[in-house]
């Protein structure tokens, strides 16, 4: 039994240790922010009236069944204000639905009134959203490629916000940052937006402002042509494509621009099971790039320590459910040994990494939410709530995103499953009826049932374990875990079409 205790111990240690460092990572990448903050970059002059200088864009529309936002994709781009002598729009459309029809009509519909617009098809989805992409490439006209997924709605003055930040030709993509068009839909809108709002603003500024790689996020973005070509163009053998190229194109030494104050507003997913597919595929992809990029970051020569150090714990995002799920399972057994053996009662002392992670993401995030919605006492009040919310659910998605690491980490191959669109804004909208949502519910649901039960057992123990009336450290963590899987496992039973 000794020896299963110290088993225990050594793994719930490790974990700990690793959510630790990356807890500290992200102190770091708030310092980097807060730096930025006080440094304002002026967009370069580009004269937009002299039909010389400005320079060809090809807009691509990577689609696949988009039945119910494909309309609103069309319209919203045909009203891009860039010369249209110097413009084309692709849309990739991978559909094996109705949808290839209805486009193809509107489509022709945008070209008769002079847009430059192009349906392409493909017999097959060889490398799925990558794989439309470079297929796009191969004639595209433009010198620099928008992406836009379905689901996005850029400004019509987008591209003359981003494409004069290429005047530097060291700059390779010019990223910007996600709106929510639906934020406030419902609780799980909110907590993705919440999740997604600290990504673009805390890790893409704080990693771009000294340097360090980021990552185009698959849409909202512009790429330099001649950039895809020099690092090896679009490939299909990891679930995110955009993390993969971004990568080989920084190994180049290709310049990325993010720009947080150009915002592209989106919709987010309002059903647990689109979220699941997209979690599933953006947590398995970043696992995927891991094995894929490790040792081409360690082996560079031109990359600072510090910035191979953020490339890992970057590539490593995704890796955190994993080690927050070890921790979460093996806190019961370790609230039992801490309580049993009274002689390592030190050590749990020193290795309440947890609760110090726990701050420094709890400081790091409250500038975030400062930077949405403004400080004060009473969006203080808010942000209590909304961090606690957030984090009991990213926890309840623990095990779902776990199984997508591992799957990750050795390798096994998965299809590309796109996310349902819903073209939902407000709550009297509905998705009931959408034909792309699955009804299946997935054997993990059960277990992220019977998990819910496990840490409402943990609550329990706090009451009963030793001899001087309980232990309730553990309590608040127990409480959110127990909260998280409930949410996600009863969400999963109930929101279906």
């Amino acid at each position: 039994m000794i020896y299963l205790n110290l088993v225990i111990i050594i793994i719930y240690s490790i974990a700990l240790l690793l959510i630790f460092m990356y807890a500290l990572a992200q102190l770091n990448l708030l310092f980097n922010y807060l730096s930025a903050q006080k440094k304002k970059v002026k967009t370069p002059f580009l004269d937009f009236n002299n039909p010389e200088k400005v320079p060809f864009v090809t807009i691509q529309l990577p689609v696949f069944n988009e039945e119910y936002v494909m309309e609103r994709l069309l319209e919203n781009i045909a009203l891009i204000d860039y010369p249209k002598e110097k413009l084309e729009i692709q849309v990739l459309d991978d559909s094996t639905d109705n949808t290839v029809e209805t486009t193809h009509s509107q489509i022709a519909a945008l070209k008769a009134k002079g847009l430059d617009i192009v349906h392409i098809c493909r017999t097959n989805r060889e490398g799925f959203k990558a794989g439309a992409l470079k297929e796009g490439l191969k004639i595209a006209k433009g010198e620099f490629i928008a992406i836009f997924d379905a689901d996005f709605l850029p400004q019509t003055d987008w591209l003359k916000k981003t494409i004069p930040h290429f005047t530097d030709s060291n700059i390779g993509v010019v990223q910007t940052r996600w709106g929510h068009i639906n934020r406030n839909y419902s609780t799980l809108t909110k907590i993705q937006a919440f999740a997604l709002d600290a990504h673009f603003t805390l890790e893409q500024v704080g990693r771009n402002s000294k340097g360090h790689f980021i990552n185009f996020n698959g849409t909202a973005g512009v790429w330099r042509k001649e950039c895809i070509l020099d690092a090896g163009n679009w490939e299909g053998d990891t679930l995110t494509e955009d993390l993969d190229l971004s990568y080989r194109a920084q190994l180049k030494n290709w310049k990325f621009e993010y720009l947080e104050d150009v915002v592209t507003p989106a919709e987010l997913p309002v059903v647990i099971s689109a979220a699941r597919s997209q979690q599933f595929r953006w947590n398995k992809g970043g696992a995927e790039n891991f094995r894929k990029m490790m040792w081409r970051v360690l082996k560079s020569k031109n990359l600072s320590p510090k910035t191979k150090l953020h490339g890992l714990l970057h590539l490593l995002n995704s890796t955190m459910f994993l080690n927050v799920l070890i921790v979460g399972i093996l806190s019961i057994p370790m609230l039992y040994i801490k309580n049993e053996y009274a002689h390592l009662k030190p050590y749990f002392y020193v290795m309440s990494f947890f609760v110090v992670s726990t701050i420094i993401f709890f400081i790091c995030y409250w500038h975030m939410y400062k930077r949405s919605y403004g400080g004060g006492f009473k969006n203080f009040v808010k942000y209590i709530g909304m961090f606690f919310t957030f984090f009991s659910i990213a926890m309840g998605f623990s095990l779902h995103n776990s199984i997508a690491v591992i799957e990750g980490h050795i390798g096994k191959r998965s299809e590309f499953v796109r996310t349902p669109k819903f073209n939902i804004k407000t709550l009297k909208d509905s998705w009931k009826g959408n034909k792309y949502i699955k009804n299946n519910i997935s054997i993990n649901v059960i277990f992220e049932g019977l998990l819910m039960l496990y840490f409402a057992f943990g609550m329990y123990s706090a009451f009963v374990v030793g001899d001087q009336g309980g232990d309730f450290g553990l309590f608040p963590f127990h409480l959110m875990l127990c909260i998280g899987f409930g949410f996600v496992f009863f969400k999963s039973l109930t929101s279906k079409a």
